[in-house]
């Protein structure tokens, strides 16, 4: 297992260092999602542009030697699409990294023991309703069993902890907060609430379609009362009977269910944003990294795998890239800029 003796921090200009690094291995969707990717005119990325499971392993290593990163994600389009994506979570689980997935969950059923025995850690699944008609509204796929599937077959393999994503869109699915909240309580999974964010294919975001997280708490609370997961050394806010934990470096504020029934948490991109905390960078598909979800610039990282770059050059171009990293997306502001990618060409 490689060394992290000597690993510097890396740091942006604003004093935040980067722990988590974020890989897309696949632009590529089995899913259409409304509010991640272009309903018509999908235009998928030539397979030699995409970078090798060689390449991916290089940058990861190098992040990790270098740069100390202690967590790795994999991400798409959707990854469980990319071929023999065991043998990359093999090659990346021999970093000391916490090793973690996000995937629609579709195929999920025959993939989890192996991704599992390759050295993946936890997995997050994303489903964003409960019903088999909307579901396949929502994601362009009647294919709601067999994500559930998927999510029991990860139960099932051990990976732990699972949770599940759902990204609310006021007027579409805002009415199933309380049932899935019940269902994570059933299930023994966390249930992540996404704020709607501008990232969508097709550009129809809106601020009057994202259901607030305060908003989701609430509703969450007045049928199954939770209380905020307090970060240690800071204290929760339950101001003006607001439900809010103080923010650590995570991108979810958590909750507990007061009878024990575990966990549900809420990603306030929109309306709490984490800016100050964020900790993570992200490698597209094809190489290009970005220092925010909403960056409007990418540093070209497999011209330097490409064009022979020695491990000090790749080093150099992430701190270049992290040295740009902005204060914040200021999504919700006149001077908001929405990236030219769609969610699923970035990875989550």
């Amino acid at each position: 297992m490689p060394s992290t003796t000597g690993a510097i921090a890396l740091t942006d200009s604003f004093g935040r260092q980067v722990h988590d690094l974020r890989i897309s291995v696949t632009d590529r969707c089995n899913f259409r999602c409304t509010y991640c990717m272009p309903q018509e005119d999908v235009r998928w990325l030539p397979r030699a542009e995409i970078l090798t499971f060689e390449e991916i392993e290089r940058v990861a290593r190098v992040f990790v030697e270098r740069f100390g990163i202690t967590s790795v994600r994999v991400t798409g389009g959707e990854p469980t699409v990319r071929a023999h994506l065991p043998e990359l979570v093999a090659r990346l689980a021999r970093l000391p990294v916490e090793l973690s997935m996000t995937t629609n969950g579709a195929t999920l059923d025959h993939l989890a023991l192996p991704l599992k025995n390759a050295g993946l850690h936890r997995v997050t699944v994303s489903c964003d309703s409960l019903r088999p008609d909307r579901f396949a509204s929502i994601t362009g796929r009647d294919m709601l069993p067999q994500v559930l599937a998927g999510l029991d077959a990860a139960l099932n393999a051990g990976l732990a902890p699972v949770k599940v994503n759902s990204v609310l869109v006021r007027g579409v699915n805002d009415d199933e907060v309380v049932d899935l909240a019940a269902f994570g309580r059933e299930r023994g999974v966390e249930v992540r609430f996404i704020e709607f964010m501008p990232l969508d294919g097709d550009g129809q975001w809106s601020l009057d379609r994202v259901v607030p997280a305060q908003e989701i708490i609430e509703r969450v609370d007045a049928v199954f009362p939770v209380a905020p997961v307090v970060p240690e050394a800071s204290n929760g806010d339950r101001a003006n009977g607001h439900l809010r934990p103080s923010r650590g470096p995570e991108p979810a504020d958590r909750y507990r269910y007061l009878d024990g029934g575990g966990h549900v948490g809420v990603v306030a991109s929109v309306t709490r944003p984490f800016c100050s905390n964020c900790d993570r960078v992200r490698l597209t598909a094809e190489g290009s990294l970005r220092s925010c979800l909403f960056a409007v610039r990418e540093r070209d990282l497999r011209a330097v795998l490409r064009g022979g770059g020695s491990d000090d050059d790749l080093a150099g171009a992430i701190v270049a890239e992290v040295a740009t990293k902005w204060a914040g997306h200021a999504i919700g502001k006149v001077n908001f800029v929405r990236p030219a990618r769609s969610m699923s060409q970035i990875g989550g």
